[in-house]
């Protein structure tokens, strides 16, 4: 029997894995999976709740990280795996995304050498997305786990054109769609079931919803002045729509330390609310007007949901949501963003459609090959 490690570490593998580990299910007389968190990222709604909700099993190893800095974290996870690996001997290790613990995990299965005299094999799901900003931590963890996989599971066709561009074998690269739209697509009649839009007093249709979290939008005074201004201006367009903020306590401390914080709550319409389970926020974004964001797998889900999103960063590794999807780039340009939501507002928002082999299948796809390869 074969024995695959999935290395995870924020929630957003939690949801690109859930569909896979279900396969390998499937397969339970030919492998055994293991689930191995990180804990990058640690509390009861990024991790307890969506492992609960995503019905996966308590992972089998928890390493404990924590927050620390770049090189810390790294280091924390590459030495705590590094004792995983040896132990279990694993045939193939599943990494997922762009995160600390998705490079750390790479690195160490490159260095390890099994009895053959081989690394231990990576397989990378969500392969080839470049943002070309290496200002990105998230750019150069993607950049490291492309260089070190044997198998580069791809969700769009930028991802293709990117690695050709810098040169992996065409061999080890398989287009095969989006494990976060499986999960998507699996939940969205359960995630239908949440109250959270009485709980918040909102109604469908009659709201925006926002995410931030990127260091360049809410570590920095005048950007976040220019959100502010883009949150009024929203008041002005519609005064009748509510302004869901979905706000890390990070994101508070900061507006606190540039006294902005009277101004943030003067804001009308504005309703604030900490992080949510998966369920909850499925239903929020499923049902707003729009989003702004500055996430990459928002980007994609509301692609898929068809529902508009407005990205306010100046670049994205998701080039697909642009191109044929429900996203506009718009970076911190207020008049840009004003444009859009007159668009949205007038029913002239381009409506967008549902990239190639995103249906919900992709996880079959990958456990093909990863059995046809192990």
């Amino acid at each position: 029997m074969k024995k695959i490690i999935s290395v995870v570490g924020a929630r957003p593998n939690f949801m690109k894995m859930a569909p896979i580990h279900k396969q390998l299910l499937k397969h339970k007389s030919k492998v055994q999976h293991k689930i191995v968190h990180t804990g990058q990222h640690y509390d009861k709604k990024m991790s307890d709740v969506f492992f609960k909700e995503l019905e996966l099993p308590k992972p089998d190893i928890y390493l404990g990280v924590g927050s620390r800095s770049h090189a810390e974290q790294k280091a924390h996870i590459m030495m705590e795996f590094e004792k995983v690996v040896l132990k279990e001997k694993p045939d193939l290790v599943l990494v997922y995304g762009d995160i600390n613990s998705t490079s750390a995990a790479s690195i160490v299965c490159a260095k390890t050498l099994t009895e053959n005299g081989r690394s231990i094999p990576v397989a990378h799901i969500e392969s080839g997305l470049r943002s070309f900003d290496r200002n990105m931590p998230e750019e150069i963890n993607r950049l490291i786990t492309d260089v070190l996989a044997d198998y580069l599971f791809v969700t769009e066709p930028a991802g293709i054109r990117n690695l050709k561009n810098e040169g992996i074998n065409d061999r080890k690269v398989f287009f095969v769609g989006n494990t976060m739209i499986d999960s998507l697509k699996f939940y969205l009649n359960k995630s239908s079931k949440s109250g959270i839009l009485k709980e918040l007093c909102v109604s469908g249709n009659n709201y925006a919803v926002v995410t931030l979290h990127r260091p360049s939008n809410v570590d920095n005074k005048e950007n976040l002045k220019k959100i502010l201004n883009i949150f009024k201006s929203i008041n002005k367009i519609n005064p009748e729509l509510d302004i869901v903020f979905s706000i890390h306590p990070r994101t508070i401390k900061m507006l606190e330390k540039f006294k902005l914080k009277e101004s943030f709550d003067e804001i009308k319409n504005l309703i604030t609310t900490e992080a949510l389970g998966y369920f909850d926020f499925l239903k929020l974004i499923s049902e707003a007007k729009l989003i702004l964001t500055d996430s990459g797998g928002i980007q994609e889900e509301t692609t898929y949901l068809k529902v508009p999103c407005l990205t306010l960063r100046e670049n994205t590794e998701r080039p697909v949501t642009s191109e044929i999807g429900t996203n506009v780039i718009c970076g911190l340009n207020e008049k840009m963003i004003i444009n859009k939501i007159k668009e949205i507002e007038s029913g002239k928002f381009k409506k967008g459609k549902i990239p190639k082999l995103w249906d919900g299948n992709a996880a079959e796809r990958i456990v093909k090959v990863i059995l046809k390869k192990i």
